[in-house]
């Protein structure tokens, strides 16, 4: 009797057009998986490279912009400053040049002037006939460097600044004849005219005092004399109270300054550090925000990627996997319509065949609608209480009746005492299933499969063992994925939707447990389904 085999050969002969589906190489669609696979993945990776740039140069920008608007920021503040203070030292000056004008002599010889109750003279010098007597030594030489500039002093005291060798000076003189009486003014005492004159004029309770000092010197030329000249900045800023804005002094007294200077805290630095601080809260800010956000949508691409791709495999695995049955079944009933086959025990085994491959037919659609129920979460569990063993033995059943007259051993081992579970049986009956039907698919020729039930500490094992090609280490992390197959030359030549493991592991979850695999490749898989006992 000819079998099934035969009479498709024998047809293929008449009719090539219907046998050329099934002529085709067994790992072409795979082949075209992987390619889009691989093409889906660079476009992928294209697409989030180009919103990282999209990103990450805009937010380099704004960061640059930031740190120069917050250098702008506190030159600005020092400006502001600078321009506030400006006008007020003005205005202290003139009320202190208007009382070095109207001093006070109460001696003419030493000289002794007065502003008020201030004293400014605290070293005094003659000048009679040429002759300088001084009770200092330095004021008398600078009184010496001086020379004629003395002699045209007029009658009344005038304070003066004098730049000589020795340093710079604050010297007040008067001449009486022909005799010229003068000596060094205080700095303190001109402070204190200064504060004196400034009360009125600053705002109460502002953190700042004024000083007379010396003006800068102007740095000479040369790399060396400039980098000293900004040390000893750099030295002086560290070491006094910052200067919010500084006036030099017009002639006579063109040798100083008048400058305001903060006390505590910086303002300007205060003002910069709270600037820094905003920015740098909002940056973070802005930075962890970008992060989530680039994080979210790489994610969102992944799996927009990821989905793509299963659709791409579903549609090339099922239609893949029901070309083969329609084609078979398109081919038998041909051999039927045209009477073909006369023999009996031939038109039986047709028969037999054409059965077959509708019921392979109809569980592949009832497989992709039962997992398109599970996904969209309209699965309901019919869940009673059940013992173990009577679900492993439901599975037992449907699988030897499933492979009837197949080459094989199944050894089946279940420990006495097991408890009863709150479970869907035909539904962890049929996850147990696809397990045996999954070692079943992927063993050899030599095929020894065993099924054990167990109690594993707080849980209720149920163990599949073969002993077949193994799963490669890198791909048992994807063996439950949706329509994911192991690329083997075993799985590219066996029938299959990638979707068993799959629906396994969600029945599973939807009773409270897991699924693992363990695998080593050329020698099996075990596959375990874990039950909490409190199920």
């Amino acid at each position: 009797m000819p079998t099934a085999l035969d009479l498709i050969d024998s047809l293929c002969r008449f009719h090539p057009r219907l046998c050329s589906p099934l002529r085709s190489e067994p790992g072409g669609t795979v082949a075209l998986a992987n390619a889009q696979q691989t093409v889906e993945f660079l476009s992928f990776r294209r697409t989030f490279t180009l919103l990282i740039l999209l990103v990450v140069l805009p937010s380099a920008g704004l960061s640059g912009f930031g740190v120069v608007a917050i250098i702008n920021e506190r030159a600005a503040v020092e400006k502001r400053l600078e321009s506030t203070w400006s006008g007020r030292l003005t205005t202290v000056w003139n009320g202190v040049k208007g009382r070095l004008e109207q001093l006070e002599v109460t001696a003419e010889a030493p000289l002794a002037l007065r502003s008020g109750d201030v004293q400014l003279v605290e070293s005094t010098f003659d000048l009679v006939n040429g002759e300088v007597v001084a009770q200092d030594a330095k004021l008398e030489a600078v009184v010496k460097s001086l020379g004629a500039e003395l002699a045209s002093l007029p009658p009344r005291p005038v304070v003066f600044s004098a730049s000589t060798p020795q340093g710079v000076f604050l010297l007040v003189a008067r001449r009486t004849g022909a005799e010229v009486h003068g000596g060094f003014v205080s700095l303190a005492a001109v402070e204190r005219l200064v504060r004196e004159v400034g009360t009125p004029v600053l705002p109460s309770g502002e953190p700042a005092q004024l000083a007379v000092l010396p003006l800068k010197p102007v740095p000479a030329e040369g790399v060396l004399a400039r980098l000293a000249s900004g040390v000893s900045e750099v030295r002086d800023a560290a070491l006094g109270p910052p200067v919010l804005a500084s006036l030099p002094l017009p002639s006579p007294v063109q040798d100083y300054r008048l400058v305001a200077q903060a006390l505590g805290e910086d303002p300007v630095a205060e003002a910069s550090a709270r600037n820094r601080t905003v920015y740098g809260v909002l940056l973070g800010l802005f930075y962890v925000t970008l992060a989530l956000g680039v994080i979210f949508t790489g994610r969102t691409l992944y799996r927009e990627a990821r989905l793509s791709r299963l659709k791409t495999d579903f549609v090339s695995l099922v239609s893949h996997e029901l070309r083969t049955p329609l084609t078979s079944i398109r081919m038998f009933i041909e051999m039927l319509a045209t009477n073909r086959v006369q023999d009996p025990k031939e038109m039986e085994t047709v028969l037999g065949l054409l059965m077959k491959e509708t019921t392979r037919l109809s569980t592949m659609i009832e497989t992709v609608l039962d997992f398109s129920r599970i996904e969209s979460g309209k699965k309901v569990y019919d869940k009673h209480p059940v013992p173990v063993a009577e679900v492993v033995a439901d599975a037992v059943a449907a699988f030897k009746a499933q492979r009837v007259g197949a080459a094989l051993q199944l050894l089946v081992k279940v420990q006495e005492g097991l408890p009863t579970l709150l479970l869907d049986r035909h539904a962890l009956a049929g996850a147990v299933l696809n397990l045996l039907q999954n070692a079943f698919k992927y063993t050899g020729d030599d095929k020894r499969l065993e099924l054990r039930a167990l109690i594993d500490g707080a849980d209720v094992v149920i163990e599949v063992e073969d002993n077949g090609v193994g799963i490669p280490r890198r791909e048992l992390k994807r063996v439950f994925d949706r329509f994911y197959r192991v690329d083997s030359l075993l799985t590219r030549s066996t029938e299959g939707s990638g979707l068993g493991l799959s629906i396994a592991q969600r029945i599973v979850e939807a009773h409270g447990g897991r699924i693992s695999v363990d695998s080593v490749v050329g020698r099996g898989s075990t596959f375990r389904v874990h039950l909490p006992r409190e199920t």
